[in-house]
C-alpha cells in the first residue's frame, strides 16, 4: 500500500522547474543559430546568434534590429541598436529539449518559447520594401 501511494504520489507531483542556463550554456546553444519564439503558439520573433554574442532580431514581417548579449548576474540582456539605453533581460532555460525565456522588465513574466531552430540567416527586409 506504501509503495502504491507513493507511485501515485510521483505522478501527481508537478514537474520540476527547468534549471536556468548560465551564460557559457546559452552561448553554447545559440551560437551560429537562428531561433524562431513563439508566444501561446503565435509566432513573436526571429533572432540570428551571431559569433562575439551579437545578435539581429525581427519581430515578424518587421525590418532587422542589429544588437547585442550579455550576462547580468542570473538574467541574459539584449541591446539593440533602435533603443540602445533599455536592455531587455530574460532567464533562460532548457525544457523539453527547446530554449524558454522569460522576460524580466515591465512585462514581467511573458514566456517565450524556441518554435524553430535553424542554422540558415535570418533574412531581413530592407526599410521601405514595396514602396
Amino acid at each position: 500500500m506504501i509503495r502504491l501511494s507513493f507511485a501515485i504520489a510521483l505522478t501527481l507531483m508537478p514537474h520540476a522547474a527547468a534549471a536556468e542556463m548560465s551564460a557559457s550554456d546559452f552561448e553554447a546553444y545559440v551560437t551560429g543559430r537562428t531561433l524562431t519564439y513563439a508566444d501561446r503558439g503565435v509566432v513573436y520573433g526571429i533572432e540570428e546568434y551571431l559569433p562575439n554574442r551579437r545578435v539581429r532580431w525581427a519581430y515578424l514581417g518587421d525590418q532587422c534590429r542589429e544588437g547585442y548579449w550579455y550576462e547580468a548576474g542570473e538574467e541574459i540582456c539584449f541591446v539593440y541598436e533602435n533603443n540602445p539605453d533599455a536592455p531587455q533581460c530574460w532567464q533562460f532555460s532548457q525544457r523539453d529539449g527547446r530554449l524558454s525565456a522569460i522576460f524580466m522588465g515591465a512585462e514581467n513574466g511573458r514566456e517565450l518559447y524556441e518554435a524553430k531552430n535553424s542554422d540558415e540567416p535570418l533574412v531581413c527586409l530592407g526599410p521601405d520594401v514595396g514602396v
